[in-house]
């Protein structure tokens, strides 16, 4: 049997972990430690969001020697200490080191996307990109559901239990693998490509705008929907959260039941996606419904696309060096985006962030325009995956 579905589930695993908060920090930080300041959210969003960049690269080096799997049962081992301590700590100053060391720690399980690109025919690429992006938004969607139904029907310091336990699911998978000897451990011996290394930093910066806009309005979203329609419940406001996650779930459906291969437009997505922000901005409960379902499409759509590309520009050997790369430039957007939702939200109202994200998408496609058009004519290299435009 192959390790690749194997490998999927540590990903939905660690998503779901992630996911659980994501969308109810607010009401986290007001119920365990009384505090409600949007500044002091969005700076420790950003700082997770930072230690999570800063640790990637040194793991990254770290599983050249070890190998990504047996990393990752001492990674998690550490990650689900860490957690059942957060669960338990009463001091701010103290949940904060404990908890981002924490992430220190689960910022390992990244490196399961290269390492299943470098060991996936390039054939197979697109669809398993697709399914590794319905993976995160689906994650998304069972772990906003399980984070409200811990928030709403017990205690918030519940969660960090809930995720000390998805840990040790990641590494009941890892020893599973390793002791049938699914997993590879020998990198194939493919030349390095050249002239790659400008293009994928080109992407990186089309990547930084997109993710920071794709993630300004998260951390109050769930404050936000409440405020929007009067509707209170910590379930009801992780489901709308999620309505993105289950448009990616339908659309890779739908694709896989087609055999649709990706496209390669971006702009069209980015205009979709734009139009379903300023929806959403507006307040209205039917507007901001449909607002998510457009978003949730166009964030689909574009994220398959600019992976492929980084997959295409890039070659098995730097894998993992040049997915180092461009999540530094993913972290910086999601840093900037949690530093600043919160600044944004204090100044100037909870709807607020949708605009910004919205101008957001205006500038990734001008910076897509200008930086990626070339690149897209002339690939860098051939790729068994058909573009088609969609």
């Amino acid at each position: 049997m192959s390790p690749t579905p194997w490998l999927v589930a540590v990903t939905a695993v660690a998503v779901v972990s992630d996911a659980m908060l994501l969308p109810f920090y607010p009401q986290f930080f007001a119920a365990r430690f009384g505090v409600t300041d949007p500044s002091h959210i969005g700076l420790y969003l950003a700082m997770c969001c930072l230690v999570v960049m800063l640790a990637l690269p040194g793991w990254a080096r770290l599983a050249r020697r070890l190998g990504t799997l047996r990393l990752l049962i001492g990674t998690q081992v550490v990650a689900g200490g860490l957690s059942l301590a957060c669960a338990v700590v009463t001091s701010l100053p103290w949940f904060w080191g404990l908890s981002l060391t924490m992430l220190v720690a689960k910022a390992s399980y990244l490196l399961v996307y290269p390492y299943l690109m470098h060991y996936e025919p390039r054939a197979r690429h697109a669809s398993l990109i697709g399914v590794l992006s319905v993976v995160v938004h689906a994650g998304g969607i069972l772990g906003a559901v399980i984070g409200g139904l811990v928030l709403e029907h017990w205690q918030a310091r519940q969660v960090f239990r809930v995720m000390a336990l998805s840990d040790a699911l990641q590494i009941a998978v890892c020893l599973l693998l390793l002791r049938r000897a699914r997993a590879p451990h020998a990198t194939p011996d493919t030349p390095a490509g050249s002239g790659t290394s400008g293009a994928i930093l080109r992407l990186g910066v089309v990547m930084l705008l997109f993710t920071f806009s794709a993630t300004l309005a998260r951390p109050f979203f769930a404050r936000y929907w409440e405020s929007a329609s009067g509707l209170a419940g910590e379930v009801l406001a992780g489901a709308v959260f999620a309505i993105p996650g289950a448009v990616a779930v339908a659309l890779l459906a739908l694709d896989l039941l087609g055999r649709r291969r990706p496209g390669d437009a971006i702009l069209v997505p980015l205009a979709i996606g734009l139009t379903g922000l300023l929806l959403q901005a507006s307040g209205e409960i039917a507007a901001l419904l449909v607002g998510r379902l457009l978003f949730g499409w166009a964030l689909f759509r574009v994220t398959v696309r600019l992976e492929l590309r980084l997959f295409q520009l890039s070659t098995p050997d730097r894998y993992a060096s040049d997915f180092s790369k461009i999540h530094v430039f993913q972290g910086l957007g999601v840093l900037v985006a949690s530093w600043g939702a919160g600044h944004l939200v204090d100044a100037q109202g909870l709807a607020s962030p949708f605009v910004v994200a919205a101008l957001g998408l205006g500038t990734c496609a001008l910076a897509h325009r200008l930086l990626l058009a070339r690149a897209e004519a002339s690939p860098a290299r051939p790729s068994a995956s058909a573009s088609a435009r969609t």
